[in-house]
């Protein structure tokens, strides 16, 4: 069982490298004692404490949720052997696991086909996309001029949506994003371009590529074949686009966003292999989670106009307690 020390309702975290949201933690006493779920124990920790591995700025990453992360796989007794993540998008938790040996090796999957290229990018063209960066000066001339062209080459595609996503409000990649306008401290687009920042997290990636396994493919198919393979030591992290309950955030965010959630619950109730499920709180995962008697903890968040919303943590058995 997982315990958490005294801490004051007015801490709380805030996240500084992604655009979505920070943590309030469960003691805070505006929780409700009728909601389905506990709140989780573990505190809120500042994100800015917690390593950043992943170049790309992803809305909806999952930076925060690095302590639920670890703990679950202290609870499993790590290392394991392969974590399967069938939804990448900025990876954090791949990249997490497997730097911080959690795990010995991860596979991972995009549909999205410029995400696709950045993470085809990194791991087989690396050095070429870290000179990339070096060179590149961000306006907003340059950035449409790349936006309008053609790639040539996975590395160039690759190259693209890295830009794109550091330049754009909120990172976010999906069509008709427009570009950041005044930024940090009046920087405008290049408020969130830090060359020498991206050439490190890329080199970290490059020190551990031959452990990481990317796969362009739908990630629900990914989950079919990989844990009918997969052995002991096998486990999943997926952080599907959210759409459910007909919320809208998913495709405002992302142009692969279309999921069929309830067969992502049923291949993960077929499979006896442990995993770890984030979804925001709609009545459709809430039914979902009971008619599969998973298990859940909640979080409670704000997002970037900083309404509360709930993101919930699932797995099949009781972790966070």
């Amino acid at each position: 069982m997982l315990t958490s020390s005294r801490i004051s309702p007015r801490q709380q975290l805030r996240c500084f490298d992604e655009p979505m949201n920070y943590l309030i933690p469960a003691t805070d006493p505006r929780h409700s004692q009728r909601d389905e779920f506990p709140f989780s124990p573990i505190p809120a920790v500042n994100v800015a404490s917690v390593p950043q591995r992943s170049p790309l700025r992803y809305p909806g990453g999952k930076t925060w949720l690095v302590p639920h992360i670890r703990a679950w796989f202290e609870k499993m007794g790590h290392p394991q052997h392969t974590l399967i993540e069938p939804f990448a998008g900025g990876a954090i938790v791949s990249l997490t696991a497997v730097m911080e040996n959690l795990v010995h090796r991860t596979i991972m999957a995009e549909l999205d086909p410029d995400v696709a290229a950045f993470w085809k990018a990194v791991l087989n063209h690396n050095d070429e996309l870290k000179a990339k960066v070096q060179q590149f000066v961000p306006s907003r001339e340059v950035i449409q001029d790349l936006t309008s062209a053609v790639p040539e080459s996975v590395l160039g595609q690759g190259f693209r949506t890295l830009v794109l996503n550091r330049t754009r409000r909120g990172g976010i990649l999906a069509r008709g994003a427009a570009l950041t306008r005044s930024g940090e401290n009046g920087k405008g687009v290049a408020s969130r371009w830090y060359p020498e920042t991206i050439v490190n997290r890329l080199s970290a990636i490059s020190r551990v590529a031959s452990r990481i396994e990317f796969q362009e493919r739908d990630g629900l198919e990914l989950l079919e074949t990989g844990l009918e393979a997969g052995g002991f030591g096998t486990v999943v992290f997926a952080d599907p686009p959210y759409t459910a309950g007909g919320k809208r955030a998913g495709s405002r965010l992302y142009n692969s966003s279309s999921i069929d959630h309830r067969r992502l619950f049923s291949i993960l109730a077929k499979s006896d292999v442990p995993f770890l499920m984030t979804y925001d709180k709609s009545s459709e995962i809430l039914s979902l989670i009971e008619e599969y008697g998973f298990r859940a903890v909640q979080v409670l968040m704000k997002n970037t106009h900083h309404a509360r919303i709930i993101e919930l943590v699932i797995t099949r058995d009781t972790v966070f307690a």
